[in-house]
Formats: structure tokens, C-alpha cells, sequence
């Protein structure tokens, strides 16, 4: 019973400040312009790992990634384009140089935000020189990162970037 009221200590707070970022109508479509939501999980070597519910929307150039608890509450919002880098979450609104930034920002550790448009994809991003990965493996390397595709059939994506700190990122994208 303690243990349950800590845990609603912790998170009550966290659900009261979430309802202050509301949801925003998806930007207009341009042409290849993606939409993708599911389950995403970073873990960052000797920091742990945290796991939220996330829609990507629009290209590497413009674009949209919200994170929510399994509740559905929305807990941040990035938003870019080609003049700005914006974080939103409900205590405060930030700007960054750049979309490594602000994943490092939201994540932990830079992800690769360009080239995650076409990982998730199941493919190579294709402005970096990529290589199959060895052996029986499905998938490949790249940026310093393993994508391993051998459940993309079931909509699951691992992403391993094994350089110090170690960073493993898994999308289960929705149907």
C-alpha cells in the first residue's frame, strides 16, 4: 500500500502538468511526408531507459515528434523546420541549434532524427554510406548505429549505437 501511494505521489503531479500541452491538429501533408506512432524506448548505458507512446510526423526538413505516457498524456512536443528547433513541454518551451540537441534533450543521447525517417522505414538513410550487417543478421550499420530489421515484419526496430555510452532505441510501430 505505501509503495502504491508513492507511486501516486510521483505521478500525479507529472498527469496535472501534462494536461497543460494539448494536442495540436497535424500539419497540412506535403509530398513524402510520413506518419508513423507506436511505442519508443531509449536506453542509455548506466542511466537506465524510459519508454513512451510517439507519432512522427512530416520529413527530416520539417516535422513533428510527440511523446505521451501510456495514459495518453501528451508529456512533449518537438517541432522543426528549416528556421527553428522547438521542445514543448508543460512547464516550459525551448529552443535548440539543432535536432541532435534536442533529442539529446528529450532522449538522453543524440538520435539521428534524419536518418529515423528512414529506419523506421526499414531501410538506409540514404544521404550516409551504409553496410549490411554481418553474418545471418537482418539489417544494417550505419552512422555508428546497428539498425536490426529481423522483426520489422512484426513492426519492431531496434536501433543499437554500441559507442560509450552504449544507446539502444526500439520503435514498435503501430499497425
Amino acid at each position: 500500500m505505501r509503495r502504491g501511494l508513492l507511486a501516486l505521489a510521483f505521478v500525479a503531479p507529472l498527469l496535472a502538468g501534462c494536461a497543460n500541452l494539448q494536442r495540436e491538429a497535424p500539419p497540412a501533408a506535403q509530398d513524402g511526408d510520413l506518419r508513423l506512432s507506436g511505442r519508443l524506448s531509449v536506453q542509455v548505458s548506466g542511466r537506465g531507459g524510459d519508454s513512451a507512446a510517439f507519432e512522427l510526423l512530416g520529413s527530416p526538413e520539417a516535422g513533428r515528434l510527440e511523446l505521451s505516457t501510456p495514459l495518453g498524456s501528451l508529456v512533449a512536443r518537438a517541432r522543426w523546420s528549416r528556421a527553428e528547433v522547438l521542445l514543448q513541454t508543460p512547464r516550459e518551451e525551448r529552443r535548440f541549434e539543432d535536432l541532435d540537441s534536442l533529442t539529446r534533450e528529450m532522449l538522453g543521447e543524440p538520435v539521428p532524427v534524419a536518418a529515423l525517417f528512414d529506419w523506421l522505414r526499414g531501410r538506409p538513410w540514404p544521404r550516409a554510406g551504409s553496410q549490411p550487417l554481418e553474418g545471418a543478421a537482418q539489417g544494417f550499420a550505419q552512422l555508428g548505429w546497428q539498425i536490426d530489421l529481423s522483426r520489422f515484419g512484426d513492426g519492431l526496430i531496434v536501433a543499437n549505437r554500441p559507442a560509450e555510452p552504449a544507446v539502444t532505441l526500439r520503435a514498435r510501430l503501430d499497425p
